[in-house]
């Protein structure tokens, strides 16, 4: 008899905060002439005023220019969600993202425990 129940193996690194989230666009389909032209006005500053309220601390576009990718001072995928839905490409259905929590390097604790020996020491 077989089970389909997943393992979840224990963790060997202590579990960290989300400090920001990884934002990757893509669009949903194409956006014609038109809409870029009728979009692209309202976007761009509202985008903007994100990364100037500090939401988003770095962007770029993919070298597919197939959407653009944002690395987000927030501590959620809720968070970035709801912001970047709200942006016009996201209200008009055009814009979907696929999210990542990030968050400190977590092997890095090693460094700070009692039991971490330099080679040779």
């Amino acid at each position: 008899m077989s089970t389909n129940q997943e393992v979840t193996p224990k963790p060997s690194f202590p579990v960290v905060p989300t400090t920001k989230v990884l934002a990757i666009g893509r669009f949903t389909t194409p956006p014609t002439p038109e809409q870029i032209k009728e979009i692209s006005p309202h976007e761009v500053p509202e985008t903007l005023k994100l990364y100037l309220s500090g939401k988003i601390d770095q962007w770029w576009v993919k070298q597919t220019h197939t959407g653009p990718v944002f690395l987000m001072n927030v501590t959620s995928v809720q968070e970035a969600h709801a912001i970047l839905e709200e942006l016009p490409l996201g209200k008009a259905g055009l814009m979907k993202f696929e999210f990542h929590e990030l968050g400190p390097l977590t092997p890095l604790h090693m460094l700070l425990t009692d039991g971490w020996k330099a080679p040779g020491k």
